[in-house]
Formats: C-alpha cells, sequence, structure tokens
C-alpha cells in the first residue's frame, strides 16, 4: 500500500472535520443520517446467559467515519470513479502544480530579491497599493549621474558617465514598464485561477469524497442488515431503510460527481486562457529586450563617435572571443532581425563606403593580428571575405564604425566586422 504523508495528513483533517461534527449532532440526528447499528438479541438466536427477552442496543457510531478509518487501512472496499473522472483529475492536479511553479518563477524573474517580493505579497494580503519601486538600472544611472557631477561633468569621464547614465535610466525605464505588463497579462490571470476557479475545484472535491464516504457507509450498512436479515425478523426494517438511505446517498454521490467533472472539464477553457497570457507574455519581453537593444546600440555610436577623439589610434572591440552572429551569412542579416535596431550598413559613417581602402595606409603602430571565428562572405567590394581560423592583420582608423575593422590579408585589404575575430596579443 502506498504512503503518502501529505495525502494522509489531508484525510485525517478530513477525519477529524467529521468526526467533530457528528459529535454535536443529536442522537437521534444521528442515528437517521449514520444510522446506528441496532443489534437484536433473542433466545432463539442469540440467547443470553440468563436467558432473559430480547433486547435491543443501540451501537453510536457513524458508518462513515468508520468507513473512512477501515479505508486508511485497507479492510473495505471504496467507490471507485470511472477512469475518465481520474483523468481530469489527475490533469487538474497537474495543472495546478504547473501553474504554481510557473508563477512562482515569473516572480523570481520580475523580481529576483526575495525581501521585495515578501513585502509585494504582504501588500497585496492587506489589500494596499504597492509603492513604486526604483529599479536597478535606474538605480545606477542616479549613481553615474551624481558621480560626473562630483568628479566634473565637462571632463571626457564624466561626460561618458553622463551618457551611459542616460541610457541606463531608459533601461530601468523600460524594464519597469515589461514588469508592469508582465504582471497585469500574465501573472494576474495565473493568481485568479489558483485562488478562485482552483478554490471551487478544491471544495467540491472535498464534498464529492464526503458524498463518497456516505455512500460507501450506507452500503456497507446494507450489507451488514441483510446478513444479519436471516437471524431476526426485526433487521426486515432495518433492511428497508438501509436500502432508502442508500438511494438517497447514490443521488447526492452522483449529482455532486457531475458537479465536479463540469469544473474539471473546464481546465480546457483555463489552458486556452493561459496560452493567450502566454503569447502576451512573450510579447512583452520581445519588446523589452528590442528596446534594451535600441538603447545600448544608441550609447554604443555615441561612444565610438568619440572614442576616437579620446583614443586616436586604438582598437575598438575585445579581446575575448564573441559570441557565434546570429545568421551565418552576415551581420546586416542578423541585425535585421532585430526589430526596431538599424542595421550595420545603416551604422557606417557618411562616405566611408566610397572610401578607396586601396590608399589606405595602416597606422605605423597600430596594426595588430586576429583569428577569424567564423566565415563571412563579403557583401559588397568594400569589405574582405573571411574564412574561420585564418590570421589577418587589423586596424582602426579614427571615426570609423566601433563594430567594424580594416583587415589585410595578403593584397587584399576591406572592412571586417569584429564580432568575427579574436584580437591576438
Amino acid at each position: 500500500m502506498d504512503f503518502n504523508m501529505k495525502k494522509l495528513a489531508s484525510d485525517a483533517g478530513i477525519f477529524f472535520t467529521r468526526a467533530v461534527q457528528k459529535a454535536q449532532c443529536p442522537v437521534e440526528d444521528l442515528r437517521s443520517r449514520e444510522g446506528l447499528l441496532l443489534r437484536v438479541r433473542s433466545p432463539a438466536v442469540d440467547p443470553s446467559p440468563s436467558g432473559d427477552a430480547s433486547s435491543l442496543e443501540f451501537i453510536g457510531q457513524p458508518l462513515s467515519i468508520q468507513k473512512f478509518t477501515e479505508e486508511k487501512f485497507g479492510q473495505a472496499e471504496k467507490t471507485e470513479l470511472d477512469a475518465q473522472f481520474e483523468n481530469l483529475l489527475a490533469r487538474a492536479d497537474s495543472t495546478k502544480n504547473w501553474t504554481e511553479k510557473i508563477l512562482r518563477q515569473t516572480e523570481v524573474l520580475l523580481q529576483p530579491n526575495p525581501s521585495a517580493r515578501v513585502e509585494e505579497f504582504l501588500y497585496e494580503k492587506l489589500d494596499r497599493k504597492v509603492p513604486s519601486r526604483v529599479t536597478n538600472g535606474e538605480l545606477l544611472a542616479q549613481y553615474m549621474a551624481e558621480a560626473a557631477s562630483e568628479l566634473g561633468p565637462t571632463t571626457p569621464y564624466g561626460k561618458t558617465l553622463i551618457k551611459v547614465a542616460e541610457a541606463e535610466k531608459r533601461l530601468g525605464a523600460a524594464e519597469r514598464d515589461f514588469i508592469h505588463t508582465a504582471s497585469i497579462n500574465f501573472l494576474t490571470p495565473l493568481r485568479t485561477f489558483l485562488e478562485g476557479d482552483w478554490k471551487t475545484i478544491s471544495k467540491e472535491r472535498r464534498l464529492l469524497h464526503n458524498r463518497r464516504l456516505d455512500l460507501d457507509a450506507c452500503k456497507a450498512r446494507l450489507k451488514k442488515a441483510k446478513a444479519a436479515e436471516a437471524k431476526a425478523t426485526l433487521w426486515t426494517d432495518e433492511v428497508d431503510k438501509a436500502e432508502q438511505e442508500l438511494r438517497v446517498a447514490q443521488t447526492e454521490f452522483d449529482r455532486q460527481a457531475e458537479v465536479t467533472r463540469l469544473l474539471l472539464e473546464g481546465i480546457s477553457s483555463t489552458h486556452v486562457n493561459h496560452l493567450r497570457c502566454l503569447h502576451e507574455f512573450v510579447e512583452s519581453q520581445t519588446t523589452y529586450y528590442a528596446q534594451c537593444y535600441r538603447h545600448m546600440l544608441d550609447l554604443q555610436k555615441q561612444l565610438g563617435s568619440s572614442q576616437g577623439a579620446i583614443f586616436p589610434g586604438t582598437f575598438v572591440g575585445t579581446t575575448e572571443p564573441a559570441s557565434p552572429p546570429l545568421s551565418s551569412t552576415s551581420p546586416t542579416t542578423a541585425a535585421a532581425t532585430m526589430p526596431g535596431g538599424p542595421s550595420v550598413a545603416s551604422l557606417a559613417p557618411p562616405g566611408e563606403a566610397a572610401l578607396c581602402l586601396e590608399e589606405v595606409a595602416p597606422p605605423a603602430s597600430g596594426t595588430r593580428k586576429a583569428r577569424v571565428l567564423y566565415d563571412y562572405e563579403a557583401a559588397d567590394s568594400s569589405e574582405l571575405a573571411l574564412l574561420a581560423d585564418e590570421l589577418i592583420t587589423v586596424y582602426s582608423l579614427p571615426g570609423m564604425d566601433p563594430d567594424w575593422l580594416i583587415g589585410e590579408r595578403g593584397n587584399k585589404k576591406g572592412k571586417v566586422p569584429v564580432t568575427y575575430l579574436e584580437l591576438l596579443s
């Protein structure tokens, strides 16, 4: 016999609840609802030692509670639900469990700080408005702006701090909008299901469980009454009464089973609603990341345009291996897949595409070796086609787009994207 601690604790709660309810009822009402066993003693059937006349004895034990206890120890039969109903129950339980997990993890995604989540939970339970909270990006922007003000807003470092602070502030505002949209369109419907529909389903399931216990108790009583009918004629009335109670219990059980079945079948509508909410969540997340990409691209352009004047002859890029591109064809195609972001071709300064690269001489102290990470097909004559793992010479020119470098291989020369290179020391 399988042992489930949570189920046993739940069943024990039902047991004590029903026991208290039965104890508060009058004896006659208890007898009419649960059926007290009527023990018949007569000299012909069960003679007493003294040979007295037949006597009647009531045994005041509610059969449904006794039935519940016997079921827990595997000593009694129980009314089984049909396979379709059991599948509906399992499907509803699975929906509830996974909805709780998705809800909790989405809350962690939107608000990683557990203390802040607890605070918001308490405000919701107290029916009070959750105070506005500054996002991490907005807080970073505030610190950068204060640092620029103190260190000197006219210095190169101060100017850059101000630019980055403005970008971080926009990122924080985008994050705030994303959290607000996701909470309304995704988290709220999930909470509504758990706190509304699921509580109704659980209540009706508990009621169905009680109806089944009553039905099984009536079946057990009728079975015992029929077994004793042959020994005493007084049990005939008891059998009729047990049959009547069994019919009533069966009717109530069937009615409650139908109500519960209708609620469980409504889980399909819940899945459709959650699917729509999931699409809205993905759409809001896509919008959020597109805004972040757009803001960071603008910031990168601002920093790149001023970097040539501050650090002439230096390289733009990273010495770390870059991530694989979104497309195997060209960064122009990859950037075009991002909504709202300009293509790489549009980022080039005016007139650069018309620059005759053969006439450009490399700086005296500004060349480096680079290893090609991925194959790259040149989009036009100003670019240099690349093969993975080959070594080329690269350098940057003042005012050049930070995403591109000039690459040389033998007597060939052209623009190459930084994301396809690993700069070597």
